[in-house]
Formats: structure tokens, C-alpha cells, sequence
């Protein structure tokens, strides 16, 4: 009832509007106190760099965000700050899975945007700095390489940090006809998938090198998560039968064994035995999937306890024992997560319940979360203490899907793109 008496009352161009201009006081606040580095800190009003020197995170990660709500001007002082000041000659190692989707994804995105070959240069610069990871003796990527030497470490890796490559190095082979980006990428997706147990689930921890599971816990969530999603949108996006194939194998397991009622939770991927009754923030991505995948009818129950989950405390939590409601994991990092599936099925099926769920995430958002300069990160949802961070992904992620579920379809065509896992917009015009 009080979804369905909220949904009357969403306005959703007027909310648009203000998601819009929620993006202008953060980026505003990041220009004052952050201009030229990685990420601001709202509280202290002062800048981080992740690895002591700037790799200019949130104006690439937030260009194309700034794009599609038509912030010329920003976009404009954002993209000029990346040409003039971006350069990846560090003697730094840096985690591959983040650069990739961020950095590499946003350059992507922003070159297919507007045009603009240098953006492209840049990716292809990027993309041959990381190659080295995949130069392990399984082809699943290391964790860690420095972009000046190329050296490689962190043999420990993980389902999303192996499978969630192939969008962006895929679309970057397709864009510089380097077949080697693609290649490597879904070789790596491919040794991974081959090391699934006998029903059909990958574990939490495989060591690259030697191709053996140290964790075989399997769910949906952080460390799994976008290995599934990138299974499906590979398929999507370059049309691969191969990846189809992992996909429908994938995600029928994933269903028969790691669903529990209308939840997902942990289970052993050798048995599908349930080990914990837990899900969160990260795992608030899978109704989008399941929508896309058209499983409707999963996508909208899982949705719905998703939002059972946000409304417990006014924000959603990191981690919540479903079977007892209590809270396990209580920060809220301002993930985009529950709102990326409310978006996804806004469009998908047209229920302005999908609206009205947007904007009581919004509404907590703005009562929770922001600042005098811009918004930070919750450490505690149950008493709203507050960190000291405002995550480049609030501005490429969060806002995004907030502003793109509020606005009419003819922002973005949502059938001519395929969202990596930042949400950035990857666009099949090779």
C-alpha cells in the first residue's frame, strides 16, 4: 500500500531535475576540494588519491554521467582536465579489476560519447599496461601489475576479478582492432568457467596460478557478483555464443542451488548446501540481471526484498541475515546497486512501483548521506554515523541510474548500450 500510494505521486521529470542537481553540489564539491585527484573526502574537505598519485578516478568515472544529464560545461572542464593531466607512466601497482572497470570503462564510454579519439588513446594506453596480468600460467588474470614495469602480483583472486573484464577490453579490441585485448580477456572468462564444480557453481578464492579453489563458498555477491553479470552481457554486447552458452549453464545452477525462497544466500559450490543465510548491497544487482535474462518473476521478488532490506533502517545494509532480519554488515557505502535494478525494471515491465521505489531511495539518500559538500559514506545504518568519502562510483553509478530511472526513456536508448558493471555505457558501433 505505501509503495502503491507513493507511486502516484512521483513526478518523475521534476525528480530528474534534482538528481541532476544533487550531481552538481557533489561534483561542485569535488572541483573545490578535490580538483585533479582520485576522490574527495566531504567531511574533511579534503582529497584522496588511492595510490598516492592521481589517476583522476572521479572525472573519468563521472564524464559520461555528466553527458547524459547534458552538464556541457562540466563535461567540458572534466574531459580537458583528463587530456591535459591524465597519464598512466606510473611506477605504481594498481588493482586490475578497479582500473578496468572505472578507468578503462569511462574512457571507453566517454571516447563512444563524443568522439573523441584521444579518450580512445588513452583507453588503448591503459589497456596494453594492464595485458601483463593475464600472463599467468592458467591466463586468469593476477590481481595487481605496475603500469610502468608491467610486474605482476596477488596470485589469490576472485570470480568477478577474473570474469569481469571482457566488456571493456573486449569493446577496446573491437575500437583498435587489437584482437589480443578480447583474446586474453575471454580466455581468462573461459578458464575460469571450466573450473565450475560438478552442479554447475565457482567458489569464493582460486589461485590464478595453479588453477585451485582456496575458498569454495559460492554466491552471488562481492567477489562473485559481476562474473555472472559480464556471462550474460558478453552475450549482449558482442554477440558471443560461447558466453551464451556459460550464461543459461550459469544461471540455472545459480537458481536451483544458491536461491533460498526469496532470497540468495551462501552455499557450498561442491553440494549447494546452504552455509549462510546472507545477502546485501552487492547482491542487490541480481534482479537487474534477472530481468534481463527475462526472468521476471524472480527479478521482481528479489526486488521487493531488497527493498524489505533498504526500509529496515532507512538505507540499505552491507550484509543482512535474512532468515532473522538482523543486520550483519551494517556501513552503506553508497552502492547503486538496489537502485540499478529498480531501474532495470522500470523499463522492463513499465510499473511505476519501480518510480516510487527510486524515490525513497533518493529521499534517504538526501536525508542520510549528504553533506554541505557533496555526500559521503554511512559506517553505521542503524545509528547513520557517517565515514569520510564520497566513492568515484557515487557519481558514475548511483546518481546515474537514480537520474536514468526518473527520466524518459529518450535520455538513453536502453536497448543500444550494455552498462558495464560502473555503469558505463558501452555502445556496439563496431
Amino acid at each position: 500500500m505505501f509503495l502503491a500510494a507513493l507511486a502516484f505521486a512521483v513526478h518523475s521529470t521534476a525528480l530528474a531535475d534534482q538528481v541532476r542537481a544533487e550531481f552538481l553540489h557533489s561534483w561542485h564539491a569535488y572541483e573545490k576540494y578535490a580538483w585533479g585527484h582520485d576522490e574527495l573526502r566531504p567531511l574533511s574537505r579534503t582529497p584522496y588519491d588511492w595510490y598516492g598519485q592521481s589517476l583522476l578516478m572521479t572525472p573519468v568515472d563521472a564524464l559520461d554521467t555528466m553527458l547524459l544529464m547534458g552538464l556541457n560545461d562540466e563535461a567540458a572542464k572534466a574531459k580537458a582536465l583528463i587530456l591535459e593531466k591524465l597519464s598512466f607512466d606510473k611506477d605504481i601497482s594498481v588493482q586490475n579489476f578497479e582500473v578496468t572497470i572505472r578507468l578503462l570503462g569511462g574512457l571507453l564510454s566517454a571516447s563512444q560519447m563524443t568522439g573523441d579519439e584521444r579518450l580512445l588513446g588513452l583507453a588503448d594506453d591503459l589497456g596494453t599496461r594492464l595485458l601483463p596480468v593475464f600472463d599467468s600460467p592458467t591466463g586468469m588474470p593476477y590481481r595487481f601489475v605496475n603500469l610502468r614495469t608491467g610486474k605482476t602480483s596477488g596470485t589469490k583472486s576472485n570470480p568477478a576479478e577474473i570474469g569481469t573484464l571482457i566488456l571493456e577490453f573486449g569493446t577496446l579490441s573491437k575500437l583498435t582492432h587489437k584482437p589480443v585485448y578480447y583474446d586474453k580477456a575471454k580466455n581468462a572468462l573461459v578458464q575460469l568457467y571450466n573450473r565450475r564444480s560438478k552442479i554447475g557453481l565457482v567458489g569464493e578464492e582460486i589461485d590464478v596460478e595453479s588453477g585451485e579453489w582456496i575458498s569454495r563458498r559460492s554466491h552471488i555477491g562481492g567477489g562473485i557478483d559481476s562474473y555472472y553479470e559480464y556471462l550474460f552481457k558478453c552475450a549482449r554486447l558482442f554477440g558471443d555464443a560461447d558466453c551464451r552458452s556459460m550464461w543459461e549453464t550459469s544461471i540455472r545452477a545459480v537458481n536451483k542451488y544458491v536461491q533460498d525462497g526469496d532470497w540468495y544466500g551462501e552455499v557450498d559450490m561442491d553440494t549447494g548446501k546452504v552455509r549462510k543465510p546472507e545477502f546485501g548491497a552487492l547482491q542487490a544487482f541480481f534482479p537487474a540481471l534477472l530481468a534481463s535474462g527475462g526472468d521476471m518473476g524472480r527479478a521482481g521478488r528479489l526486488e521487493a526484498s531488497c527493498f524489505r532490506m533498504w526500509l529496515l533502517h532507512g538505507t540499505e545494509p552491507e550484509a543482512l541475515d535474512y532468515r532473522t532480519m538482523r543486520v550483519t554488515g551494517r556501513a552503506y557505502p553508497l552502492r547503486p546497486e538496489i537502485i540499478e535494478s529498480a531501474y532495470y525494471l522500470r523499463h522492463f515491465t513499465h510499473d511505476p512501483l519501480y518510480s516510487a521505489m527510486g524515490r525513497v531511495f533518493f529521499d534517504s539518500l538526501m536525508k542520510c548521506c549528504r553533506t554541505g559538500d557533496g555526500y559521503t559514506v554511512l559506517r553505521n545504518v542503524i545509528t547513520g554515523e557517517k565515514g569520510d568519502l564520497m566513492p568515484s562510483y557515487f557519481l558514475a553509478e548511483t546518481l546515474k541510474y537514480l537520474y536514468l530511472l526518473f527520466s524518459d526513456d529518450n535520455i538513453l536508448s536502453f536497448d543500444e548500450v550494455t552498462f558495464n558493471t560502473e555503469a558505463h555505457p558501452l555502445r556496439r558501433t563496431w
